[in-house]
């Protein structure tokens, strides 16, 4: 992806405004939740903190991807995206963890808390993450690394609304142990997220076909493309969370001009979304072996 593409620079200013507003807000609430002495509030501080790391790490590897390639790294940095996503699933991994604990030992142990500060603070946590999820939504139609932004910051605004009706219950009924239960009920939240994006980042860094690319489809197409005799040898891989990679032997009796390739190279971009083409033309599988790249 080029410095000049339009959502480069939008997406650069989401992740500076979104991290900065998240920063502010992870001071406030483990400040809050410390007075409060709330693990529901502590565990959405301890889930924003992460998501806040997180944020760094994509918008380090979506600056790294505008990189041009150099030297030993003939691709640029592009695959930093992937590794983004990796180590952003760990650290919420991580978090989740210590949420746990905490939770594990009120549970067992419940302790008066300020309801109303809960509320209080986590309301301006709903309106914060939902800001900054808002700042995403363009971006995240074009590029994993950015969609993995957009999805943490509106489940952090429903885990904060969360927090809000915890708050809620806890000053209408009066039973402490509704706050580490809504810990949990984060917990799952946070879990069932991460997991989907530890998965799908995984299978990218292994070089699995992307999940919104159906190979069999990508095949059909190619098979059927006129002048085409056979497809065979055919890879479709992640050079990051938004660029997608193919390679693939044509059978093509007539030979391959530059039109042809051209031509092919267009569909499988209008198609597939599949920018990166190395296409090897063949006029039979056996002899004349006749070399061409996109």
């Amino acid at each position: 992806m080029s410095h000049s593409h339009p959502h480069h620079i939008t997406s650069g200013r989401a992740f500076a405004i979104g991290i900065g507003l998240n920063l502010v807000f992870v001071g406030v609430e483990v400040f809050y939740g410390l007075i409060a002495n709330s693990s529901a509030l502590l565990a959405d501080a301890g889930h924003n903190a992460s998501d806040v790391l997180g944020l760094f790490f994509a918008w380090g590897a979506f600056r790294l991807a505008g990189k041009k390639p150099n030297g030993k790294y003939t691709y640029g940095l592009q695959r930093s995206t992937i590794l983004s996503s990796i180590l952003n699933a760990v650290l919420l991994f991580i978090a989740v963890f210590f949420i746990a604990k905490d939770a594990f030992l009120k549970l067992g142990n419940p302790e008066p808390v300020a309801g109303s500060s809960v509320m209080i603070v986590a309301g301006i946590g709903v309106v914060i993450n939902t800001i900054t999820a808002l700042l995403f939504m363009k971006g995240q139609k074009h590029d994993l690394n950015i969609k993995g932004a957009f999805l943490h910051m509106a489940a952090d605004a429903a885990v904060s609304l969360g927090v809000v009706v915890a708050g809620w219950l806890i000053n209408t009924t009066g039973l402490q142990w509704i706050d580490p239960v809504v810990s949990f009920v984060i917990i799952a939240v946070v879990l069932y997220g991460t997991w989907g994006l530890f998965v799908d980042s995984i299978n990218l860094a292994l070089d699995a076909v992307p999940k919104y690319i159906d190979i069999d489809e990508v095949r059909e197409a190619l098979n059927d493309y006129p002048g085409v005799e056979d497809a065979h040898d055919l890879h479709v891989w992640a050079l990051s969370t938004n660029k997608t990679a193919i390679s693939v032997h044509l059978v093509v009796p007539q030979g391959g001009s530059d039109q042809f390739l051209a031509a092919v190279q267009n569909m499988l971009e209008r198609k597939f979304a599949i920018s990166h083409a190395t296409i090897q033309v063949e006029r039979n599988t056996e002899n004349e072996i006749e070399c061409k790249h996109e």
